[in-house]
């Protein structure tokens, strides 16, 4: 099954060979229940070929009304989730965002680093994982 994403941020590693780190799926207005469904389910599929992968979602143009309640019930394999007032993003919109972006990338470099190097004697041997809950306001 072929998808079609609106954001890729990928990694060139030679000149026809690449690595998907982020995924930003993007919406305006609203968000129904099936989208957050459905695109959490993309995710899912995305994450099991590419278990670094970070996924999110966008919504622009949100006026005053913070993210629906429904992406937070069925939007379990999102990595991210933001909402804009409008269709372009205020300064701290995009600040948000480009923290969010490279937060995320090192996040995708160190799970592959764990992932395809696990045998390695040399690796990085961690003994916690914790994946906290950032909200903002």
């Amino acid at each position: 099954m072929g998808y079609e994403t609106d954001i890729l941020i990928y990694e060139q590693l030679k000149e026809k060979i690449w690595k998907p780190r982020i995924i930003i799926e993007a919406k305006i207005n609203s968000v129904t229940t099936h989208d957050a469904i459905t695109y959490s389910q993309k995710a899912q599929a995305h994450k099991n070929v590419h278990p670094y992968l970070r996924y999110g979602i966008l919504i622009g143009n949100r006026k005053h009304h913070p993210l629906p309640g429904r992406l937070f019930r069925h939007g379990s394999h999102f990595d991210f989730m933001q909402s804009w007032k409008t269709f372009e993003p205020d300064k701290r919109e995009w600040s948000t965002l480009i923290d969010i972006l490279k937060s995320e990338y090192e996040a995708s470099l160190t799970l592959d680093e764990i992932i395809y190097n696990s045998r390695s004697k040399d690796r990085e041997k961690y003994t916690c994982l914790h994946r906290p809950l950032k909200l903002d306001k």
